[in-house]
């Protein structure tokens, strides 16, 4: 298989005429939880929970099918009825099962199962929790339309759902002014991606008319380079919204604000990876784009550096794994830049992060739990010996994101290194250096949360957390290991038909990028040992002058450059629009009333009601009329 030679889709039977039903049910979950009020407060948990299971039930019946099927039919078209009949506009409803929409749905479904059961738990004493357990499963309905459309137009349904689900789940406990400000925050900014998502699709339209992904795969050889760059461009927008990459990153640690199961859910293992997807999925546009597929390289190369050097800095457990988040993210995306030697990576490490990750989240949350829901790592310590199923599990998803061998994260991240390299030693150079960063900072949470001496405050008496939690931090925890032993080697094949052919080797034994980046890891956890596992924590951050500490705790000052370049300007303008229409606009309607008011006013003067000047008014008149004819024969 060359590339870009993928499979066309076949007709679907037997089960895969039913993949609408993984969408449905947690739909269906999330309707019932709405409509019906209080009388489902009990069990609708319950209810949730069993709907995501039993999506996730047909998610692995319908991998197996695929699984058992030949490679040429590993892509089954479902359509479901037509939405638009324009002219020659043709838009049509359907599923797209396929070996990378099936990785996607089981990590959905699954890894959400996981947190819908660590909810019960979490949310126990939640006045709302049944509208908790409803939004969540609004959010798996929306990412299962997302990354099973067959279209870029159903696709964009389902990415306008989880932005709406998303904004609901972050703002979820309103009554704290922070967190109804992160809803808003996250939802403008998604905002500003999806325009280009929206005018990408547009483009495609007008020049393919179908935003089918066969159609535009197959037509988008025929198309000027000019357009097929500037889709690129504007898909790569989309994606950094949806992703948290720079310069859209600013909303996804404010999004922290949440329940600690949506930062699980959407922070980790679902929402953030929609951009990875929706790159990987057009990428034979960004084959035919050499310049958007640079910038999705130089894109992601710069947010894994800016998420591990905000993660350095930061005390609250949950915004240092929201900075991890970014970083990893940017790997992934450096990936799909790459081009056919990074796709399957991309998707490698969004799998094997899904578990990593979503593990430390609830992970996190456990710890909170414990802690009266202090977020501040500087008030922790000790932990590892009252909380030991939270830590050992935390510890797995410590050990793969560094990256130590055989877990998860070095077969995954180590991969896309090696590739960077392939790319450009720059890029491969400040990869390697990511890597060293996060094995610093994440050695560094380690430290401040489980090790060393107890710092806790007065009142605070941490417990393990209940079962409900802790199964699901050791169904991760397990996954954070075995993951990556379980797909190296086999994901590049199995997603040959759906990214065309994959000509890099997969390598189970490290390489010499391999051993350097070991390397520059140990170095990584030396220093971070050497600032914070000598000495005892200050549970007060220490006043510094350093400039890299002072912008790691400003988020790089994003809401500043954000306020300067786009808020205070887009201010100014509407400013001047509100006083172009007051005067201008509203001047000119209230001018014009006055002067008609004050020519009626002037008229009403005429009407004296005597009758003899009525009469001499129409003599008047009839002597003008008489004149102008005269003037008029004369002429």
């Amino acid at each position: 298989m060359t590339l870009l030679e993928t499979i066309t889709p076949v007709a679907a039977t037997g089960m895969f005429s039913y993949a609408w039903l993984m969408i449905a049910l947690p739909a269906l979950g999330a309707a019932l939880l709405l409509l019906t009020g209080k009388a489902l407060d009990r069990t609708g948990h319950w209810i949730a929970l069993g709907a995501v299971t039993l999506s996730f039930s047909i998610a692995v019946f319908l991998f197996a099918q695929l699984l058992l099927a030949d490679p040429e039919h590993r892509a089954v078209s479902a359509p479901l009825y037509e939405w638009i009949a324009v002219g020659p506009w043709r838009v049509e409803v359907g599923l797209l099962v396929d070996t990378l929409s099936i990785l996607f749905a089981l990590l959905i479904t699954g890894v959400g199962s996981l947190i819908h059961l660590y909810s019960v738990g979490y949310m126990a004493h939640d006045e709302r929790r049944r509208r908790f357990f409803a939004y969540l499963n609004l959010f798996i309905a929306a990412m299962l339309i997302l990354v099973l459309a067959d279209n870029y137009l159903v696709l964009f349904v389902g990415w306008e759902g989880v932005g709406l689900a998303s904004y609901l789940l972050i703002g979820f406990w309103q009554h704290k002014p922070s967190a109804a400000a992160a809803a808003k925050k996250a939802f403008v900014m998604n905002r500003v991606g999806d325009l280009g998502l929206t005018m990408a699709i547009m483009t495609m339209l007008a020049l393919f008319g179908s935003s089918a992904f066969s159609d535009v795969n197959q037509r988008i050889g025929q198309a000027d380079v000019f357009w097929v760059t500037l889709i690129g461009l504007l898909l790569l927008l989309g994606a950094c919204g949806k992703s948290a990459q720079v310069p859209l990153q600013a909303w996804l640690l404010d999004a922290m604000e949440g329940p600690t199961p949506v930062s699980a859910l959407i922070h980790a293992a679902t929402m953030v990876t929609a951009g990875v997807y929706l790159v990987v999925r057009s990428h034979a546009i960004f084959e035919g784009a050499p310049i958007a597929s640079t910038a999705v390289v130089v894109v992601g190369t710069v947010t894994l550096l800016v998420g591990a050097w905000i993660g350095t800095s930061k005390d609250d457990i949950k915004k240092v794994l929201a900075g991890s988040t970014m970083s990893q993210i940017g790997y992934m995306m450096l990936a799909a830049g790459i081009g056919p030697a990074g796709y399957a990576f991309a998707i490698f490490h969004l799998l094997t992060h899904g578990f990593f990750k979503a593990n430390m989240f609830l992970g996190a949350g456990s710890v909170m739990h414990a802690m009266d829901d202090d977020v501040n790592m500087r008030h922790y310590g000790a932990l590892w010996k009252v909380l030991p199923w939270t830590f050992w599990t935390f510890a797995a998803g410590y050990l793969a994101i560094i990256g130590i061998p055989p877990l998860a994260g070095y077969f995954s991240k180590d991969h896309i290194i090696e590739a960077a390299f392939g790319r450009s030693p720059l890029v491969g150079t400040l990869a390697l250096l990511g890597a060293g960063i996060t094995a610093f900072y994440m050695t560094r949470l380690m430290l401040m949360t489980f090790g060393g001496q107890k710092r806790w405050q007065a009142g605070v008496h941490p417990h393990e957390s209940p079962k409900t939690m802790t199964i699901p931090l050791v169904v991760l925890g397990f996954f954070s290991v075995v993951a990556g032993v379980l797909m190296n080697g086999w994901i590049a094949e199995w997603l040959e038909t759906a990214t065309g052919a994959h000509p890099h080797e997969v390598e189970w034994l490290p390489t010499p990028v391999g051993w350097a980046t070991m390397a520059v890891v140990a170095l990584g956890i030396a220093a971070s040992w050497y600032v914070f596992g000598r000495n005892p924590i200050p549970e007060v951050a220490p006043a510094t002058m350093n400039p890299v500490t002072i912008a790691g705790r400003n988020d790089l000052f994003g809401d500043a450059v954000n306020n300067t370049l786009v808020v205070a300007p887009t201010m100014m303008l509407a400013d001047q629009v509100v006083a172009a229409d007051r005067v201008i606009i509203d001047g000119g309607a209230t001018g014009l009333a006055t002067i008609f008011a004050g020519l009626s006013s002037e008229g009403r003067k005429l009407q004296t009601g005597q009758v003899r000047t009525y009469a001499f008014t129409m003599m008047a008149g009839a002597l003008m009329i008489g004149a102008v004819m005269i003037l008029s024969l004369l002429g």
